[in-house]
Order: C-alpha cells, then structure tokens, then sequence
C-alpha cells in the first residue's frame, strides 16, 4: 500500500525562469507540476504556486511587464495559484523582493494547511533559511532546482535535492536558431 504524501509547492518563477534559459528551454509549467507532484509515487497534490515580480509600470519596463502579465493570465488559466508583486524601478532596472512574499507564504501555507512535504522551486540560497524553518516545523522540504544554479546554503539546509535536468530536457527550445542539446545525461559544457 503507497502512502499519500500531501505537498505544496512553492516556485520562485523568475529563478526557475533563468534556470531553463541558461539550457535554452521554454518553461513547461505543468510539466514541473506533474514532476514533483506524481500521484503514482504517492504525492497528492495541495497547490503549486508560481511567484512573479512584476516590472513597475513605467514605459521603459512596458515589454517586460506585458510579458510577465501574459504569463500571470496564462498561470492563472491553467489551474496555477498566481502571487505577483509590483517591482520598483532600481536605476536601469528594477526589484521585486518577491522572495520575501515567497517566504512569509511558506511558512503561513505549512502553519495552516500542514503539507507533509514543501518543495522550493528555485536555486536562491536566501531561502536556506526558509528550508531550516519548515524543517524544524516537521515539514519535508525539497529544493528542485537545476545544480549549476543551486546556492550550496539551500542545498545543505533541505532534505532532498530534486535535479530538473531531467524534466527541462524535456522542454521545447526557447530560441530556434540555436541548437537544442540534451542535457539529461550529457554535460552541456562539453
């Protein structure tokens, strides 16, 4: 008899963003979803929630925040449990602190819907913190990342380490002109 494991998890979307572009893949979200959450290796689902920083409404930031709402609409369309935060411009860029709403969530979900397992879609190491946290509430927590871009802290303060390079070679190119390595088994520095 399988046991069912209940899991929240919990995505740092522009982290995992660049994640899959520095391999050249587009993001298959429900791909991720299904991946970390296989009802067949006994993980039920709570909520997966996907965590934007948005690029403040200024016109020179227009291209950007249009993107980043197209992917909010479609997250949202497609069953996802959308937080965005509005950005503030930074000199020719701008910051979210989307990682501190990211983590203040955490812990209030773990307190109030008590999953057994929490998985950290990112590679930021300014969530060791957060990982320690939830452990010592008694929650699993796995970190799924891919290892070039997972912070040694974050790493070392989870459970598991769940490696995406699996899932993302199963994604389709983000650009068409470049080649498309595989990179599940191969060393894509090669």
């Amino acid at each position: 008899m399988v046991i069912t494991r209940r899991v929240m998890i919990l995505a740092d979307g522009d982290n995992t963003f660049l994640a899959a572009q520095s391999f050249n893949r587009k993001i298959d979200w429900p791909k991720i979803r299904d991946y970390l959450a296989d009802p067949k290796e006994g993980r039920e689902l709570i909520e997966m929630v996907i965590y934007v920083g948005l690029p403040p409404a200024r016109e020179r930031f227009e291209e950007q925040r249009k993107t980043k709402e197209k992917f909010v609409y479609w997250a949202r369309s497609n069953g996802f449990l959308v937080v965005s935060k509005e950005g503030k411009a930074k000199g020719d860029d701008y910051e979210t602190n989307i990682d501190v709403v990211m983590a203040m969530d955490a812990i209030q979900l773990a307190l109030e819907v008590k999953p057994d397992i929490v998985v950290l879609v990112t590679g930021d190491s300014d969530f060791a913190y957060l990982a320690e946290k939830l452990r010592r509430r008694g929650i699993r927590v796995e970190v799924a990342s891919v290892e070039q871009s997972l912070g040694s802290e974050l790493k070392n303060s989870a459970n598991s380490v769940v490696d995406l390079i699996e899932v993302f070679d199963k994604f389709n190119a983000q650009n068409g002109n470049q080649n498309l390595h595989r990179i599940g088994n191969s060393n894509v520095f090669d």
